[in-house]
C-alpha cells in the first residue's frame, strides 16, 4: 500500500511496484489526484488532521484490504507506522519503515541536533533561543514554517539554526534490516519546490558516503530514508536532518 499517492514519488515508486508483479493499491485525501491512475487499485482516506482517530482507520485498512507491505511516504504518520510495525508484522503485514525510537529522533529537529552532537556529525549551531538567523518549527516538513528573520518570533515549538551556505545535497540511502546501507545516492539539489527537491544531478561522493555509514551504525535505520547536508565552500560538510522515508527526488 502507498500513502499520499499525489506526492513527487508517486510515479516512479508505483511503476516499480507493478514491474515487481505485486499490485499497488494508493490511498489520499484527494480524490481528483492524478496519482489514482497511476495505481491498481486507490481509495479515498480521510485527512489525518479530520479524523477522530487516523491511526485505528488505516490499520484497521490495511488488514480489511488484505495489505502485505505499507511503504509509508506521509510524514504525518511515520509515528504511526513505526509504533504498530511491530505488531502488524505479526499478522503478515511489513511497514518499511525505521524503529519508532528513530524516527522520534529524526521527527523533532532539536532531538536531531542533539544526536549529530552527540555523535559528532557535523550540524549547524542550533538553540532553542532564538540565537541564530534562521527559525524552523521542531517537527515541520518542506519549507513550511521557516523565518528568516532578526526580529524577534514566537519560539513555542521551535529552534533556531546557524545558517548554512553552500552546495545542498540530498542522500539518498535505502538500509537493510541491521541498517547496512545497500545503496547511497547523493545528489545535488537543482530545484526545489516547497523545500522539496524537483531537480537533480547524481555525483559520487566520498566523505559523504562515509558519514552516511557512521551515521547507520550509530541509530538503527531500515528501508528508505534521505538525509539533507550542505558541503560548505571552504569543503567542510553539515548535516541539516534526516528523513525517515523516500525522498521527494528520489528514485529506486
Amino acid at each position: 500500500m502507498r500513502e499520499a499517492v499525489g506526492v513527487l514519488t508517486a510515479n516512479f515508486l508505483n511503476k516499480a511496484i507493478k514491474e515487481s508483479r505485486n499490485t499497488c493499491i494508493g490511498v489520499d485525501c484527494d480524490p481528483d489526484i492524478a496519482g489514482r491512475y497511476l495505481c491498481d487499485e486507490f481509495y479515498t482516506v480521510p485527512k489525518v488532521s479530520e479524523c477522530d482517530d487516523y491511526e485505528k482507520y488505516m490499520l484497521d485498512f490495511v488488514s480489511d484490504h488484505k495489505v502485505d507491505v505499507v511503504i509509508p511516504t506521509l510524514d504525518d504518520c511515520m509515528s504511526l507506522w513505526s509504533k504498530n510495525s511491530e505488531s502488524l508484522r505479526e499478522k503478515g503485514i511489513y511497514a518499511v519503515i525505521s524503529p519508532e525510537s528513530t524516527v522520534d529522533i529524526f521527527n523533532d529537529k532539536w532531538k536531531a541536533y542533539e544526536f549529530f552532537s552527540k555523535h559528532g556529525i557535523p550540524t549547524p549551531k542550533t538553540s532553542l533561543e532564538q540565537e541564530y538567523g534562521l527559525v524552523k518549527p521542531r517537527e515541520g516538513r518542506g519549507s513550511k514554517g521557516i523565518v528568516r528573520s532578526a526580529r524577534k518570533v514566537d519560539m513555542t515549538g521551535c529552534i533556531s539554526q546557524e545558517v548554512v551556505s553552500g552546495t545542498e545535497y540530498t542522500i539518498d540511502v535505502l538500509c537493510d534490516y541491521f541498517s547496512k546501507p545497500i545503496y547511497i545516492v547523493p545528489r545535488i539539489r537543482l530545484g526545489v519546490r516547497n523545500g522539496k527537491s524537483t531537480g537533480g544531478v547524481v555525483v559520487q561522493n566520498e566523505e559523504i558516503c562515509k558519514w552516511i555509514h557512521y551515521l547507520c551504525e550509530r541509530i538503527t535505520f531500515r528501508g528508505p530514508i534521505n538525509v539533507q547536508c550542505f558541503i560548505k565552500e571552504n569543503g567542510d560538510i553539515s548535516f541539516i536532518e534526516v528523513n525517515t522515508r523516500l525522498g521527494g527526488g528520489g528514485r529506486l
